[in-house]
């Protein structure tokens, strides 16, 4: 008897596990196919070679018209990860031998907008919600130093929640990146500031939080366990909103201000680059399309509608009557 779709589906993450891809990929693929199985489910389509091409395009098109809970579209974003998903479970599929053909070959995936980051912060900004948490409650002095690693570091929430104690090295100043996106391990400069706030955590804080002795996880909840992705940018987005900016935005918001303040600063894009842990230069381009100080600084000297001599020019009659004549 044939094999089901969905057991294909688990065969395929179990393949994906043992070549060592990272668990949230295979999350994240498991969404997107079980997504896909329960579709087929409700057309009567249980096997792998049931599937051709044209189901495919049908499939398509049941995401681009699908409506989330809340009434919008999703993303093509998200539409392209579910479509890619696909694309690698049926080539898979045929490099195993269950299928003959590949219906998804020639699937046409949504094409990608290159997105500017919507918010960053100015430095004058990004001071004014660092002094937001309550230095006087232990947990506000957590949360300052937490920020304070954000700002120096530009690293990403879930790298900030895998910290272990000893990822802190005070006295080179760097913080070690244990398996980031697509599991690759970097070190990343830290400035003084934020490490003698992440010091004034550990020595004055940490112990009261820690329970269990064997816990390694440098920044811990109330109940002395490691911190959580959904919980901690909740906590951050909350300070954010406490400066009173008219900004939002949660731990992202500080790597996006730390990659274009560093640019804006004359850093070369490729050291912010190996701060960011990109795999491609071109993912760290996009913050010199945000980082516009030097293109001000051209455009007010070189324009002329922005020369102050010019600025300052009034219309006087002679020119209204020119004016009113043409």
């Amino acid at each position: 008897m044939a094999r089901t779709l969905l057991a294909d589906v688990t065969a395929h993450l179990d393949w994906l596990r043992m070549r060592n891809y990272s668990p949230s990929t295979i999350s994240g693929r498991r969404v997107y196919l079980e997504q896909f199985c329960a579709w087929c489910d409700e057309r009567s389509l249980a096997l792998a070679g049931e599937i051709t091409r044209p189901i495919l395009e049908r499939y398509r098109h049941h995401l681009y018209t699908r409506r989330k809970s809340d009434g919008r579209p999703l993303s093509f974003r998200s539409q392209y990860l579910a479509l890619h998903a696909l694309r690698m479970f049926f080539r898979w599929l045929v490099r195993e031998g269950h299928i003959d053909a590949n219906p998804a070959s020639e699937l046409e995936m949504p094409k990608l907008d290159w997105r500017l980051p919507r918010t960053t912060l100015t430095a004058e900004e990004a001071e004014l919600v660092l002094h937001q948490p309550n230095l006087l409650d232990p947990l506000g002095l957590r949360d300052r130093a937490i920020l304070e690693v954000f700002y120096s570091t530009a690293i990403r929430r879930m790298e900030l929640v895998n910290l272990l104690v000893w990822d802190v090295d005070s006295k080179r100043g760097t913080l070690f990146i244990r398996e980031g996106k697509g599991r690759r391990d970097r070190v990343v400069p830290i400035s003084e500031r934020a490490l003698t706030w992440v010091e004034r955590y550990r020595q004055e804080v940490r112990p009261l939080l820690v329970w269990d002795d064997t816990e390694d996880h440098l920044f811990l909840t109330k109940r002395g366990e490691p911190m959580t992705p959904t919980p901690l940018g909740a906590d951050v987005a909350r300070y954010v909103d406490a400066a009173n900016l008219g900004k939002k935005g949660s731990c992202h918001l500080w790597r996006h201000t730390c990659a274009t303040l560093m640019l804006e600063g004359g850093a070369d894009v490729r050291f912010v680059q190996e701060m960011l842990g990109h795999a491609s230069i071109q993912s760290t381009q996009v913050y010199t399309k945000v980082s516009i100080a030097k293109l001000k600084q051209v455009h007010a000297a070189t324009h002329p509608g922005a020369l102050p001599q010019l600025a300052d020019v009034t219309i006087g009659p002679a020119d209204d009557d020119v004016a009113a004549a043409g």
